[in-house]
């Protein structure tokens, strides 16, 4: 079993523990915490909406883990994981709906991506994604994993700036090598931002 992470950051101490998300009641509850934060925070336009779900045709296919509150026994944190088998029954990754990811063919061994993912606002403590990543790391290990890619949403409120001050960061730091770069499908625009705008990452 996995153990519980103690947190105490309101005063009352929160009791975290990592779940494989199994079965269609688990599922929906990871739809309807996706669905609060995604259209809350991003005002995205979700299909499912009408239910309060965030749902689509890559759940399915998903694997799920979450946090859940032992205090309250809610969902507070989640994402979905797809393999490389799942994802060319597919047809793609997810990712691929966003960018072009034409490097991915020359990788050798098994692939994961990670997507949708979110934290209830009331748990962004760090302890809370901490113990999400911990149970990622089992999955990672047990599978056997070479590589683990996603794509991560950017709030475009401020008009993008935040959006190039990350790619800046990306480009300075972690730019990989040409034929495994992804490509967007639809570019940031083109914007000169100031030289004092701190990157924060997603």
């Amino acid at each position: 079993m996995t153990q519980i992470a103690r947190i105490s950051d309101t005063g009352n101490e929160r009791r975290l523990q990592a779940e494989r998300l199994v079965g269609a009641e688990a599922l929906q509850e990871a739809q309807a915490l996706r669905f609060n934060v995604f259209s809350g925070e991003f005002n995205a336009k979700l299909k499912g909406a009408e239910l309060g779900l965030d749902m689509d045709d890559y759940d399915v296919h998903c694997a799920h883990i979450g946090v859940r509150d032992l205090n309250t026994g809610h969902l507070v944190a989640t994402t979905r994981l797809l393999d490389r088998t799942a994802a060319s029954s597919l047809g793609k990754f997810y990712s691929e709906e966003e960018f072009s990811l034409h490097g991915l063919v020359h990788l050798k061994g098994p692939i994961l991506e990670i997507g949708r993912t979110c934290v209830d606002p009331a748990y962004r403590n760090g302890g809370t994604i901490a113990v999400l990543w911990g149970e990622l790391a089992d999955v990672l290990n047990q599978g056997d994993y070479s590589y683990l890619m996603g794509c991560a949403s950017i709030p475009m409120q401020d008009g993008g700036i935040q959006a190039h001050a990350i790619m800046q960061r990306l480009r300075e730091r972690y730019l990989c090598t040409e034929h495994l770069r992804a490509e967007p499908k639809k570019p940031l625009p083109v914007l000169d931002i100031p030289s004092n705008v701190i990157a924060e990452m997603p």
